[in-house]
């Protein structure tokens, strides 16, 4: 019996590095990228990247990070990013808490199929949508404003849906309770839906402001200026400095300066991070 629980707790030793060695190749795999830009941006750029040399040129310097910050208003950009990102993240927090509720609490003719309808939108491809949401756009007259790039993430599916599956967790027999006590629909949403569900609010927004600080696309067709760009949509300019396309050790160094703010608060919050996205099951 001995030599079988020591066979058992050797085999579940060589698991366990296996599993471990899996995930240091993977999470190695995945920073190559983060690995490459950072080496890249400390390139001089006078010396030129070709084939077998992408990595370290003749000696590291500071210049690419202070000539990006002269050539964009990333001040300007960074100002523009938050509070597009505060925007979306204040109207979605409103908006998928109330859907959720709805969903969750009333029962009323037709909410699956309207909760059907409200899920299809997560099948349908971002860029099937940038003619129509263009064209809204140009005719609210919101060309090439802050307010234009967050109007169409005003609502989310995901989170819709995500805050009806956390508040069908909630006890009924808390919901009968404060039924019973003549609570109004507000505050059952107040003191009995939304205490235990904080988590996963939380880990949406943790979502929402990543995928919206990191916005391309979108923000890059509906504006023409610095006034209303985020800081995603101002890297453009540094893919059109150079005669033969873009410099890249100037470019990864705007990159970085782009992701510096997510990274460094990742640092700091990585384990509230981690548990908002484990109390709510979001994966």
């Amino acid at each position: 019996m001995q030599l079988s629980k020591d066979g058992q707790r050797r085999r579940w030793n060589t698991k366990k590095i296996f599993a471990m060695l899996i995930t240091w190749t993977i999470a190695l795999l995945w920073a190559v990228p983060v690995l490459w830009a950072l080496v890249a941006s400390f390139r001089p750029a006078s010396e030129p990247m070709g084939r077998g040399d992408v990595w370290f040129g003749s000696m590291l310097t500071l210049d690419n990070y202070i000539k990006a910050w002269s050539l964009a208003p990333f001040d300007r950009y960074f100002i523009n990013t938050v509070v597009i990102v505060t925007m979306v993240l204040g109207v979605q927090l409103v908006t998928i808490t109330l859907a959720g509720f709805a969903f969750a609490h009333y029962e009323f003719r037709g909410s699956k199929i309207l909760l059907f309808v409200i899920l299809l939108q997560l099948m349908i491809p971002t860029t099937a949508l940038l003619v129509p949401n263009f064209s809204t756009i140009r005719f609210l007259n919101l060309y090439d404003t802050r307010l234009a790039i967050a109007i169409p993430y005003f609502g989310s599916a995901f989170g819709a849906f995500l805050m009806r599956q956390a508040f069908l967790e909630v006890p009924h027999d808390l919901v009968d309770a404060g039924t019973i006590d003549g609570a109004s629909w507000w505050q059952l949403l107040r003191h009995i839906y939304l205490p235990p569900t904080i988590p996963v609010l939380v880990a949406f927004g943790i979502s929402s402001v990543a995928w919206h600080w990191n916005e391309f696309l979108w923000p890059l067709i509906i504006t023409k200026s610095d006034a209303a760009r985020p800081l995603t949509a101002g890297l453009v300019r540094f893919t059109q400095l150079g005669e033969i396309g873009a410099q890249w050790s100037l470019l990864s160094a705007a990159t970085l300066i782009v992701a510096a703010p997510l990274f460094i608060a990742f640092l700091f919050f990585q384990r509230r991070f981690i548990e908002s996205f484990v109390h709510s099951g979001l994966k």
